[in-house]
Protein backbone atom coordinates (compact mmCIF):
# COMPACT_ATOMS: atom_id res chain seq x y z
CA UNK A 1 0.00 0.00 0.00
CA UNK A 2 1.05 3.54 -0.67
CA UNK A 3 0.35 7.26 0.49
CA UNK A 4 0.92 10.55 -0.41
CA UNK A 5 0.17 12.31 2.33
CA UNK A 6 0.01 16.04 2.07
CA UNK A 7 -0.55 18.46 5.22
CA UNK A 8 -2.76 21.06 4.29
CA UNK A 9 -4.63 24.39 4.84
CA UNK A 10 -8.02 22.75 3.37
CA UNK A 11 -8.33 20.46 0.36
CA UNK A 12 -11.53 19.08 -0.89
CA UNK A 13 -13.33 16.78 -3.56
CA UNK A 14 -15.97 17.35 -6.24
CA UNK A 15 -16.83 15.42 -8.90
CA UNK A 16 -18.44 17.20 -12.06
CA UNK A 17 -20.11 20.00 -10.41
CA UNK A 18 -20.95 18.55 -7.59
CA UNK A 19 -18.86 19.43 -4.30
CA UNK A 20 -18.69 15.62 -2.62
CA UNK A 21 -16.76 16.67 0.98
CA UNK A 22 -14.12 19.70 2.43
CA UNK A 23 -11.74 20.32 5.32
CA UNK A 24 -10.18 22.79 6.97
CA UNK A 25 -6.52 22.20 8.11
CA UNK A 26 -5.08 18.65 8.55
CA UNK A 27 -3.72 15.91 6.31
CA UNK A 28 -5.25 14.75 2.71
CA UNK A 29 -3.87 11.45 2.01
CA UNK A 30 -3.88 9.77 -1.83
CA UNK A 31 -4.42 6.18 -1.07
CA UNK A 32 -3.10 3.23 -3.72
CA UNK A 33 -3.71 -0.38 -2.98
CA UNK A 34 -1.88 -3.33 -4.03
CA UNK A 35 -2.59 -6.57 -5.05
CA UNK A 36 -0.31 -7.94 -2.51
CA UNK A 37 -1.57 -6.07 0.48
CA UNK A 38 -3.46 -7.21 3.60
CA UNK A 39 -4.98 -6.64 7.25
CA UNK A 40 -1.02 -5.87 8.57
CA UNK A 41 -0.43 -2.91 5.75
CA UNK A 42 -4.00 -1.26 6.90
CA UNK A 43 -3.41 -1.15 10.39
CA UNK A 44 0.41 -0.14 9.93
CA UNK A 45 -0.96 2.67 7.13
CA UNK A 46 -3.59 4.01 9.52
CA UNK A 47 -0.92 3.89 12.77
CA UNK A 48 1.30 6.03 10.28
CA UNK A 49 -1.24 8.19 9.09
CA UNK A 50 -3.02 9.53 12.74
CA UNK A 51 0.69 9.79 14.19
CA UNK A 52 2.63 11.07 11.53
CA UNK A 53 3.90 14.30 13.84
CA UNK A 54 3.92 17.06 10.86
CA UNK A 55 2.54 19.83 13.12
CA UNK A 56 3.98 22.92 15.44
CA UNK A 57 3.08 22.51 18.64
CA UNK A 58 2.00 24.90 21.03
CA UNK A 59 5.60 27.14 21.37
CA UNK A 60 6.10 26.69 17.62
CA UNK A 61 8.42 24.03 17.53
CA UNK A 62 8.49 22.24 14.42
CA UNK A 63 7.32 18.18 14.13
CA UNK A 64 5.84 17.72 17.20
CA UNK A 65 2.12 16.84 16.83
CA UNK A 66 0.64 14.83 15.15
CA UNK A 67 -3.36 15.21 13.36
CA UNK A 68 -4.77 13.45 16.24
CA UNK A 69 -2.70 15.60 18.87
CA UNK A 70 -3.94 18.88 16.95
CA UNK A 71 -7.55 17.76 16.34
CA UNK A 72 -7.21 18.11 12.63
CA UNK A 73 -9.33 16.49 9.80
CA UNK A 74 -8.23 13.82 7.41
CA UNK A 75 -9.75 13.53 3.96
CA UNK A 76 -8.73 10.30 2.56
CA UNK A 77 -8.51 9.95 -1.77
CA UNK A 78 -8.30 6.80 -3.48
CA UNK A 79 -5.68 6.84 -6.12
CA UNK A 80 -5.13 3.56 -8.14
CA UNK A 81 -2.38 5.20 -10.05
CA UNK A 82 -0.26 5.67 -7.00
CA UNK A 83 0.62 1.40 -7.76
CA UNK A 84 1.43 2.27 -11.51
CA UNK A 85 5.17 0.64 -12.87
CA UNK A 86 6.39 2.28 -16.06
CA UNK A 87 7.32 0.04 -18.83
CA UNK A 88 8.86 3.11 -21.03
CA UNK A 89 6.69 6.07 -21.54
CA UNK A 90 3.76 4.13 -20.40
CA UNK A 91 2.11 3.45 -17.25
CA UNK A 92 1.14 -0.01 -16.12
CA UNK A 93 -1.36 -0.64 -13.47
CA UNK A 94 -1.47 -4.28 -13.36
CA UNK A 95 -0.05 -3.85 -9.53
CA UNK A 96 -2.77 -2.32 -8.46
CA UNK A 97 -5.69 -4.18 -6.88
CA UNK A 98 -8.95 -4.50 -8.89
CA UNK A 99 -11.72 -2.30 -8.59
CA UNK A 100 -14.09 -4.88 -6.84
CA UNK A 101 -11.62 -6.00 -4.43
CA UNK A 102 -10.03 -3.12 -3.62
CA UNK A 103 -13.26 -0.95 -2.87
CA UNK A 104 -14.56 -3.31 0.31
CA UNK A 105 -10.16 -3.08 1.60
CA UNK A 106 -10.57 0.80 1.00
CA UNK A 107 -13.65 1.44 2.95
CA UNK A 108 -11.83 -1.15 6.00
CA UNK A 109 -8.82 1.47 6.07
CA UNK A 110 -11.91 4.22 6.09
CA UNK A 111 -13.83 2.13 9.64
CA UNK A 112 -10.42 2.05 11.14
CA UNK A 113 -9.28 5.64 10.68
CA UNK A 114 -12.33 6.29 12.32
CA UNK A 115 -12.07 3.61 15.08
CA UNK A 116 -8.85 4.88 15.88
CA UNK A 117 -9.67 9.00 15.37
CA UNK A 118 -13.27 10.74 15.84
CA UNK A 119 -15.41 9.59 13.04
CA UNK A 120 -16.40 12.90 11.86
CA UNK A 121 -12.89 13.89 11.68
CA UNK A 122 -12.66 11.44 8.73
CA UNK A 123 -13.52 12.39 5.45
CA UNK A 124 -13.46 10.76 2.00
CA UNK A 125 -14.33 11.09 -1.50
CA UNK A 126 -16.11 9.18 -3.95
CA UNK A 127 -14.24 5.94 -4.78
CA UNK A 128 -14.28 5.01 -8.11
CA UNK A 129 -15.09 8.39 -9.53
CA UNK A 130 -13.64 10.53 -11.32
CA UNK A 131 -12.82 13.29 -9.13
CA UNK A 132 -11.62 17.40 -8.72
CA UNK A 133 -9.03 17.06 -6.45
CA UNK A 134 -8.77 21.00 -4.53
CA UNK A 135 -5.24 20.97 -2.47
CA UNK A 136 -3.83 23.79 -0.64
CA UNK A 137 -0.81 22.73 0.68
CA UNK A 138 0.89 23.79 3.73
CA UNK A 139 4.73 24.40 3.99
CA UNK A 140 4.76 22.49 1.13
CA UNK A 141 4.80 18.87 3.51
CA UNK A 142 4.20 16.09 1.40
CA UNK A 143 5.31 12.50 2.71
CA UNK A 144 5.21 9.35 0.53
CA UNK A 145 4.31 6.16 2.52
CA UNK A 146 5.04 2.92 1.71
CA UNK A 147 3.89 -0.24 4.01
CA UNK A 148 6.28 -2.83 4.72
CA UNK A 149 4.93 -5.58 2.21
CA UNK A 150 4.34 -3.26 -0.62
CA UNK A 151 5.94 -4.68 -4.25
CA UNK A 152 8.74 -2.94 -5.28
CA UNK A 153 9.49 -1.61 -8.73
CA UNK A 154 10.66 -4.30 -10.77
CA UNK A 155 14.13 -2.05 -11.54
CA UNK A 156 14.65 -1.45 -7.88
CA UNK A 157 14.17 -5.05 -7.07
CA UNK A 158 16.70 -6.02 -9.75
CA UNK A 159 19.20 -3.07 -8.38
CA UNK A 160 18.88 -4.44 -5.32
CA UNK A 161 19.56 -7.67 -6.39
CA UNK A 162 22.61 -6.95 -7.80
CA UNK A 163 24.11 -5.23 -4.55
CA UNK A 164 23.32 -8.20 -2.74
CA UNK A 165 25.59 -10.34 -5.13
CA UNK A 166 28.67 -8.05 -4.89
CA UNK A 167 28.49 -8.11 -1.41
CA UNK A 168 28.64 -11.78 -1.48
CA UNK A 169 31.55 -11.86 -3.92
CA UNK A 170 35.07 -12.34 -1.78
CA UNK A 171 36.80 -9.31 -1.46
CA UNK A 172 39.99 -11.01 -0.73
CA UNK A 173 42.02 -13.59 -2.14
CA UNK A 174 43.30 -15.89 0.68
CA UNK A 175 45.28 -18.99 1.15
CA UNK A 176 42.29 -21.39 0.01
CA UNK A 177 41.83 -19.21 -3.00
CA UNK A 178 45.70 -20.02 -4.21
CA UNK A 179 44.73 -24.19 -3.75
CA UNK A 180 45.81 -25.93 -7.15
CA UNK A 181 47.83 -22.87 -8.57
CA UNK A 182 50.79 -24.17 -7.18
CA UNK A 183 53.23 -22.47 -5.39
CA UNK A 184 54.11 -18.12 -5.92
CA UNK A 185 56.43 -17.47 -8.34
CA UNK A 186 60.12 -16.98 -6.82
CA UNK A 187 61.34 -13.41 -7.96
CA UNK A 188 64.01 -13.40 -10.40
CA UNK A 189 67.70 -12.97 -8.85
CA UNK A 190 69.93 -9.78 -9.37
CA UNK A 191 73.45 -10.36 -9.86
CA UNK A 192 75.77 -7.28 -10.20
CA UNK A 193 78.77 -7.75 -12.89
CA UNK A 194 82.42 -6.88 -12.43
CA UNK A 195 82.65 -3.04 -13.61
CA UNK A 196 83.33 -1.77 -16.89
CA UNK A 197 84.55 1.36 -17.97
CA UNK A 198 82.21 3.38 -20.95
CA UNK A 199 82.01 6.60 -22.31
CA UNK A 200 78.89 8.73 -21.29
CA UNK A 201 77.38 12.33 -21.57
CA UNK A 202 77.92 13.97 -18.23
CA UNK A 203 74.53 15.73 -17.01
CA UNK A 204 76.58 18.55 -15.35
CA UNK A 205 78.90 19.10 -18.01
CA UNK A 206 77.18 18.07 -20.93
CA UNK A 207 80.25 16.48 -22.54
CA UNK A 208 81.04 12.94 -23.14
CA UNK A 209 83.55 11.52 -19.85
CA UNK A 210 84.76 8.34 -19.17
CA UNK A 211 83.56 6.26 -16.19
CA UNK A 212 82.91 3.28 -14.49
CA UNK A 213 79.87 1.35 -14.79
CA UNK A 214 78.29 -1.52 -12.58
CA UNK A 215 75.86 -3.32 -15.19
CA UNK A 216 72.59 -4.36 -12.98
CA UNK A 217 71.83 -8.10 -14.71
CA UNK A 218 68.10 -8.88 -13.93
CA UNK A 219 66.21 -11.82 -15.64
CA UNK A 220 69.19 -12.64 -17.81
CA UNK A 221 68.76 -8.49 -19.26
CA UNK A 222 71.18 -6.33 -19.16
CA UNK A 223 70.45 -2.86 -18.43
CA UNK A 224 72.74 -0.06 -17.29
CA UNK A 225 72.54 3.87 -16.78
CA UNK A 226 74.32 5.98 -18.66
CA UNK A 227 73.25 9.36 -17.35
CA UNK A 228 75.30 10.28 -14.74
CA UNK A 229 77.60 12.78 -12.94
CA UNK A 230 80.97 12.39 -13.25
CA UNK A 231 83.36 12.27 -10.18
CA UNK A 232 84.61 15.73 -10.88
CA UNK A 233 81.12 17.44 -10.81
CA UNK A 234 80.29 15.78 -7.55
CA UNK A 235 83.47 16.54 -5.62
Amino acid sequence: MKAIIQRVTTASVSVGEVPISSIGRGLCVLLGISMEDTQKDVDYMVRKILNLRLFDDENGRAWSKSVMDKEYEVLCVSQFTLQCILKGNKPDFHAAMPAELSQPFYNNVLEHLRSTYKPEMIKDGQFGAYMQVHIQNDGPVTIELVSPSAPMDPKQLAKQEKQQQRKEKPRSKGPSDRAGRGPPRAPEPRTLTPAVEQTATCRQRGRPRAARFTILMMGGAQSSKMDFICRDCET
